[in-house]
């Protein structure tokens, strides 16, 4: 059996979520009514049904997203939507709060949250034995540690493969409760992280101004893929369930064509398409058209090189050109022949800040801007809002999916037969009773009915073989066979809907021992049954989560792969041949009141951040 390989893409309502399947994605993830880690994109249960019914017709999943941590008044709710979930045909559950395992629960697939911090082998393996059908993994993951995790857990694999990246760990990041209780981990994120801090060192001196030193730039591994399958994933994740459709399609499209041209070359001995249809665009897609802050391949080939953001938390878009010059009130701007009216233009002006100009005009290579900004020749332009290009790909029909039918007409003893055979194997027969007579002319109209017959127009299949069986030339009116040809396509679709099988788990309580047998507030537990759920695989000590217990101005509030010494090249163990002089520490991070301490541990190499008031010991460089 090949192994299916999928493109999972987010869907933030129910048109979002049909732009993704017509642009290629084999699944897409979707928020529910609530209780899903972005709160301000849920969806009504009949919104989400709809978007099942749509993407079952092409053999595609939908996943709800039910990511947060729970409190013990919400466990009742929680559970009765996930019947609710079940009973529409959802295939999955994406989960963070081991209490949703406790639960009494139909024989729903459950997938484990990348908010659930999973980088651990043993910790994978542990959520396979307890009945978890997929784990997404943490992002900052390389592909060895990823082929560790599968050798070891033998679990299915999902890993993001573009879109904005969290700084943090995700699910243990606490730096939006500790500035005013807006929990991460119950989805109202504030992003402290895209702020803009002053870097100060251990004396007092400031290091770096105004700068958005915990931005970091988006994703982009998609040229990793066949690396990454090899390695053990299965589905290929694309963040944004906040995005707008236009930056959906462009990222679907775009890893669409990538991963087909490897499924049609070097990858289909072992690997398959994991749904069904063929996609057609009107667009180029190109990851750098739509909102983004730059792209790294972040840790997947070990650290290497810069991954701040630092000028903006802002989409940066795609490089145009150096400004030339500024001629009266226009701007030349090489490879200015791109750009188009309406196009917003952004580039990073003389205090180290992301600035933006609108053009009015594009005429003869010359940019008039809505306003005339002082930009110094040799600064680069980038353009992050391509008009043409969003006009073009907002269209419905900019991407377009359809199933492929062969179409055979024969005769019966009283009238004619149409069969539709799809490119799954279903197969819909229609008989119609009618006359024989032949044609006036007696010649053939096979010509013409076969033209009648391709008119698939806005039905989602494309009839690509036609065949007729006559023994005789007979006569049939376009309007009998434009009505077979109808009925024998909607009778395709209930059957497709009727044929799609969706898998199914039902939980069974274990009670294999966690790897753990004490858990710090990083657990996120904060609820009874979560607790219950851990002391039965052998957990002892459990503390509650940090939304139950924050200890304002000492707390540990972020922990994460990303380190602000080594973007300043003095990291004491990648860049010890350029390091110079040693920073003085501890650094700190202000922005207004806001104030951090940063701490940094090199042996797992992780930067943590402190709230100011924390104390702890700063770790000397043993490593020279």
């Amino acid at each position: 059996m090949k192994k299916k390989i999928e493109i999972l893409a987010p869907a933030k309502d129910l048109i979002g979520g049909m732009a993704a399947i017509n642009s290629g994605a084999d699944a897409v993830y979707i928020g529910a009514p609530q209780f899903g880690a972005r709160s301000n994109a849920n969806n009504s249960i009949e919104d989400v049904a709809a978007l099942v019914q749509y993407a079952h017709l092409f053999n595609a999943q939908v996943f709800v997203v039910m990511n947060t941590i729970l409190y013990d008044n919400e466990l009742e709710t929680c559970r009765q939507m996930i019947w609710e979930l079940y009973e529409i045909g959802v295939d999955a559950l994406i989960i963070q709060d081991m209490a949703i395992m406790e639960m009494e629960l139909p024989p729903i697939v459950l997938h484990a949250s990348t908010q659930a911090n999973n980088r651990d082998a043993d910790k994978i393996k542990f959520l396979k034995d307890a009945g978890i059908k997929r784990v997404v993994l943490a992002r900052e993951l390389n592909l060895h540690q990823i082929k560790t995790i599968y050798d070891h857990a033998d679990v299915e694999l999902e890993f993001f493969v573009t879109g904005a990246l969290c700084v943090s760990f995700s699910g243990n990041c606490y730096m939006s409760v500790a500035n005013g209780e807006r929990s991460a981990n119950r989805g109202s994120c504030a992003q402290n992280c895209r702020l803009p801090y002053n870097l100060i060192d251990g004396n007092g001196e400031t290091l770096i101004k105004n700068s958005h030193l915990l931005s970091i730039k988006d994703l982009d591994i998609s040229d990793q893929i066949p690396n990454l399958i090899e390695a053990g994933i299965v589905s290929f994740k694309i963040e944004g369930r906040l995005k707008d459709v236009v930056y959906v399609k462009n990222n679907v499209s775009y890893l669409r064509q990538k991963l087909d041209s490897f499924l049609e070359g070097e990858g289909s001995e072992k690997y398959r398409k994991a749904s069904s249809g063929t996609c057609t665009y009107t667009f180029d897609s190109s990851l750098s058209r739509t909102f983004n802050r730059g792209y790294t391949d972040y840790f997947v080939n070990e650290r290497h090189s810069s991954i701040g953001s630092w000028e903006s938390p802002k989409s940066k878009g795609q490089y145009i050109g150096k400004l030339i010059r500024t001629v009266g009130n226009a701007y030349e701007i090489e490879n200015g022949e791109l750009l188009n009216n309406g196009d917003g233009l952004c580039f990073i002006n003389e205090n180290n800040e992301a600035d933006g100009i609108y053009v009015n005009k594009a005429e003869n290579g010359k940019i008039y801007p809505n306003v005339l900004k002082e930009v110094k020749d040799g600064t680069f332009i980038y353009r992050n809002n391509d008009a043409a290009f969003i006009k073009i790909v907002e269209r419905e029909d900019s991407a377009v999916r359809k199933l492929s039918t062969t179409l055979l007409l024969t005769e019966t003893e009283n009238g004619f037969e149409l069969i539709a055979t799809d490119e799954d194997g279903n197969v819909s027969i229609v008989n119609l009773e009618h006359a024989k007579e032949q044609t006036k002319t007696g010649e053939s109209i096979e010509e013409n009915i076969k033209i009648q017959l391709a008119k698939t127009g806005f039905t989602p299949y494309t009839a690509d073989e036609i065949n007729i069986m006559f023994s005789q030339n007979w006569f049939l009116p376009i309007s009998k066979i434009n009505e077979m040809r109808r009925t024998v396509y909607d009778q395709l679709t209930e059957i497709r809907l009727a044929n799609y099988k969706r898998e199914e788990h039902q939980m069974v309580k274990t009670s294999h021992p966690y790897p753990e047998t004490k858990l710090d507030f990083m657990y996120n537990v904060s609820n009874k049954t979560a607790r219950k759920f851990y002391e039965r695989h052998g957990v002892t000590e459990i503390e509650k989560a940090f939304e139950l217990q924050w200890d304002p101005g000492k707390s540990r509030v972020m922990t994460t792969k990303y380190c602000i010494k080594y973007e300043l090249k003095k990291c004491p163990i990648h860049q010890k041949d350029i390091v110079g002089v040693k920073v003085k520490e501890p650094l700190v991070l202000k922005q207004g009141e806001l104030e951090y301490k940063l701490k940094f541990n090199c042996k797992p190499c992780e930067m943590e951040i402190w709230e100011k008031d924390a104390e702890f010991e700063i770790e000397e460089d043993h490593f020279h």
